[in-house]
């Protein structure tokens, strides 16, 4: 029998070889064109005011993608369930195969419900991104 951290510690060796290689090919092939456009600040779409250290942008993009990434793993849960509904209720009965995933789904419309009152789910233009838009020259 061989140590099973030797398989642990190769995996980690394979873990770490595999993207410093890829990083120290692509660093020798790719081509350097330095431009000012590249070394500007980007956050997600919106255009940075300020220096580096203080940038103001809208954070309006974070809640709403956070959100997103709340109600999308509600499917991870939902989906299997639907899967095993109709022998979860020949197995246990329609009320124990039911029940749980009624308060699950509950709780996740208090909480849409919650974002939705305190304005999360609205998207608000930031003054600079409608600054203009009113004109139609």
């Amino acid at each position: 029998m061989s140590n099973p951290w030797i398989a642990i510690g190769a995996l980690a060796v394979v873990a770490l070889a595999i993207p410093l290689t890829m990083m120290a090919v692509s660093s020798l092939l790719r081509p350097s064109v330095p431009e000012q456009g590249k070394r500007t600040t980007y956050e997600s779409g919106e255009v940075p005011t300020g220096s580096s250290r203080q940038i103001k942008f809208n954070i309006q993009y974070y809640m709403v993608a956070l959100l997103f990434v709340v109600f999308d793993i509600e499917t991870v849960f939902i989906f299997p369930w639907t899967v095993i509904y109709s022998d979860a209720v020949a197995a246990v009965g329609m009320t124990q195969a039911l029940l749980p995933m009624v308060v699950f789904i509950g709780i996740l419309a208090v909480g849409l419900g919650w974002a939705w009152r305190n304005g999360a789910v609205q998207w608000v233009r930031s003054p600079r991104a409608t600054k203009g838009a009113d004109t139609y020259e």
